[in-house]
């Protein structure tokens, strides 16, 4: 209801209307009662029978009228549902905006796309129709218990005795903390197969590029596996007592059946055959309500679990904002035994690294893979926090920066830039969404974009993502690297920001960097040695920490790790297919 802000009123009002609807839609019976009255007591001259019409119309237009107060309290309920719906979607992604980028990597995009879109859409629903049928359940049973003891207390208790059995089965069986737990269970299991759908999908240029089709798809098939045999085993683990339930709650028929032989054993009675029809015909009423109380339970089951789910994103903590406000001085980098590892992982992933970086010195990380060195980047760009020691740039500590200071010092090119489906223009804005048509261009221009914006007819008006218009891994690169540009930030980070460029974007790419890093520190990572011959200083990182540093040329006369990296990438570089089809 916090969500729902005033629209909360709406919901009460659809519970009260969807009560007010369950009430009378049991008039139509007790019209119905009278008709068979009316007809057993003319029989069997029906001729005299004076008020079965007056009685039917009247059963259709309580009938009518219940629908009318049932629809009006849906239309209530859907109006606060969705307001609900779309508060707690924003909120949890102004909330997701407030995180640190490593807690969106660690979760994975898919898994936390389901939870904002599936786990609201649980609430929607439950509010819309759950909800208000949960209004009918309750008042439906309280207004037939009166009508049922009214016209023959033996029959009324009799049928509620399989009644009884089955709500008695539903709380033992059917519900409680243990389905509950296994409702969770579902979800788990759900998310899990959903987030690796989204990476597989995301993966299959790949796969299909390395013809690794069945490889990559065996995590996948791992957790469509898995949730196979949770379902299965749940179905199984419910057959009984869903048999039971479904035998009771449906029971009450023949109980009325074993009722008639008992009760008449010394004689019938126009009033007994009477509300025996009456009991036939309103018990119906009593079956379908258990029915939408058992889905209504397995609902509210299903919502907690959903609450449960966005209150896991919306109860995770963004990253301590400072009152001081420190400013940096300048672009220097300063890291001091700066210590962090992952959640639940075994070692270290930067383990004591203290490194110097002066204002406007380009320096190079390089080093054998899951040696750290993207971590220690996303350190110093405040994407996590140190665990121990300090990072600081132009003497301030990251963490005593304001974030939106923080990144206007800091500009980071990732490895897999990503464009948003809206104008290369708005894109490329993205850097500095105050700056001016002509500004974008010019930072187009220094990315060397221009080839790219002539290629197509709307010229930098063109909607990326639309009318199946995109760009190579190389463009969507140099377009990333004009946001830099038109940021302008002080601190450049470079994460292997030339990885997906064929030869002729590389040499683009590298020419836009040497302009954007003019008079900037800048910090590279990269695998191709050949961009960082020319570095003020190379470091190379192992398992966390620095193996070597210094020039190129004093690294190749080390004989370490950077030596071998250096021998290995000329070798490769060197190779050549000698014959056609090899």
């Amino acid at each position: 209801m916090h969500y729902a802000g005033g629209h909360k009123y709406y919901s009460y009002a659809s519970a009260v209307l969807a009560v007010i609807s369950a009430w009378i839609a049991l008039i139509p019976f007790y019209d119905v009662w009278r008709i068979i009255k009316e007809i057993l007591r003319v029989r069997p001259d029906f001729s005299k029978a004076e008020n079965i019409s007056r009685y039917g119309w009247e059963a259709v237009g309580f009938a009518l009228l219940g629908m009318v107060f049932y629809i009006a309290a849906l239309m209530c309920s859907h109006k606060a549902a969705f307001r609900v719906q779309a508060n707690m979607r924003v909120s949890m992604m102004k909330h997701i905006m407030k995180l640190p980028l490593g807690y969106v990597e660690a979760e994975g995009t898919g898994k936390i796309r389901k939870i904002v879109m599936d786990s609201s859409a649980s609430t929607e629903t439950y509010l819309a129709h759950n909800f208000p049928d949960k209004a009918v359940s309750m008042a439906t049973p309280v207004g037939l218990l009166v009508m049922m003891f009214i016209f023959d207390w033996r029959l009324g208790l009799i049928s509620l005795i399989p009644a009884f059995i089955a709500f008695v089965l539903m709380g033992t069986l059917m519900m409680g903390p243990k389905m509950a737990e296994d409702m969770k269970q579902y979800q788990n299991a759900l998310e899990k197969m959903s987030s690796e759908a989204v990476e597989y999908v995301r993966g299959i240029p790949v796969v299909k590029t390395f013809g690794q089709t069945i490889f990559s798809f065996k995590r996948f098939k791992l957790a469509i596996d898995e949730y196979e045999k949770w379902t299965l085993g749940y179905t199984k683990n419910m057959m009984l007592p869903m048999i039971c339930f479904t035998t009771a709650a449906n029971g009450i028929f023949a109980a009325l059946i074993i009722a008639a032989f008992k009760l008449t054993s010394h004689g019938v009675t126009d009033e007994f055959v009477l509300n025996l029809f009456f009991y036939v015909i309103i018990t119906s009423i009593l079956t379908v309500t258990l029915m939408k109380i058992a889905y209504a339970g397995e609902s509210q089951m299903l919502v907690d679990d959903a609450v449960n789910r966005m209150y896991s994103i919306l109860e995770t903590e963004p990253l301590a904002e400072t009152k001081s406000g420190e400013t940096p001085k300048d672009s220097s980098i300063q890291l001091d035994n700066a210590v962090f590892a992952y959640d639940n992982a075994e070692s270290n992933a930067v383990d004591g690294i203290t490194m110097n970086i002066k204002a406007g010195e380009h320096i190079a990380v390089v080093g054998p893979s899951g040696g750290g060195k993207t971590t220690l980047c996303s350190l110093i760009a405040r994407f996590w926090d140190v665990k121990s020691g300090s990072i600081k740039i132009g003497g301030a500590d990251v963490r005593n920066i304001p974030s939106e200071e923080l990144m206007k010092y800091v500009s980071y090119v990732f490895q897999d830039s990503k464009l948003l489906k809206m104008s290369i223009l708005d894109n490329v804005r993205m850097g500095r969404p105050d700056a001016t048509d002509e500004e974008v261009m010019q930072a187009l221009r220094d990315a060397q974009c221009m080839d790219i914006i002539e290629k197509f007819p709307e010229g930098v008006d063109t909607m990326i993502g639309s009318k199946g218009i995109y760009v190579s891994g190389g463009e969507c690169q140099r377009l990333s690297i004009a946001r830099a540009f038109l940021k302008n930030a002080p601190v450049l980070i470079l994460d292997e920001a030339t990885a997906f460029a064929d030869p002729d974007n590389e040499r683009s790419v590298q020419q836009a960097f040497e302009r954007l890093s003019k008079d900037k520190t800048v910090i590279m990572i990269a695998h191709r040695l050949s961009t960082v011959t020319n570095a003020d200083r190379i470091y190379v990182l192992s398992e966390g920490r620095i193996a070597e540093s210094g020039k190129h040329e004093e690294l190749i006369e080390q004989g370490g790790i950077y030596s071998r990296m250096w021998d290995e990438y000329n070798r490769s570089v060197s190779w050549q297919v000698r014959k056609a089809g090899v």
